[in-house]
């Protein structure tokens, strides 16, 4: 029995060090023989394997990863230009578009909802505070309604 498991063990942890692999070098320039060969594996069944285990080819992968990445940066007020180059695109207009492609909206557009977002934050904190947490801190009276502005 423990013979019949080692393999698939073995198997396993050698495509999560190409995912590892993957997450922590997303901005370099790696491609699939640089993947592969972390995982000791030919690239093509390397591609079958990753995908059988991931449900994304190691290249689909590495998009997800950099996409999220560029909206952690994006958050953080970065211009899109320098996050573009930070996430490893060479091309702003890739970027755009495969960014556009996967969040439904350009980056430019994601930034700005965010700053958006932020200030409205710093203008009245007390409405991205869920009601019963600011009325346990003594924040807001135990009210249905909101007072009225005058």
């Amino acid at each position: 029995m423990i013979n019949d498991q080692y393999p698939k063990i073995y198997l396993y942890r050698r495509l999560v060090q190409a995912k590892l692999f993957i997450d922590t070098h997303y901005a370099d320039n790696i491609d699939l023989d640089n993947i592969a060969d972390e995982a000791c594996f030919s690239k093509f069944h390397f591609i079958r394997q990753f995908k059988n285990i991931y449900q994304k080819t190691p290249h689909q992968y590495l998009i997800v990863v950099r996409i999220e990445k560029a909206m952690e940066l994006l958050k953080a007020d970065i211009p899109v230009s320098e996050v573009c180059y930070a996430i490893g695109f060479e091309s702003l207009s890739s970027f755009s578009g495969l960014f556009k492609r996967i969040v439904g909206i350009t980056p430019s557009i994601y930034l700005m909802q965010h700053q958006k977002i932020k200030a409205q934050i710093v203008n009245a904190p007390l409405d991205f505070i869920p009601g019963c947490f600011a009325e346990k801190n003594g924040w807001i009276k135990n009210s249905n309604f909101r007072e009225p502005d005058f």
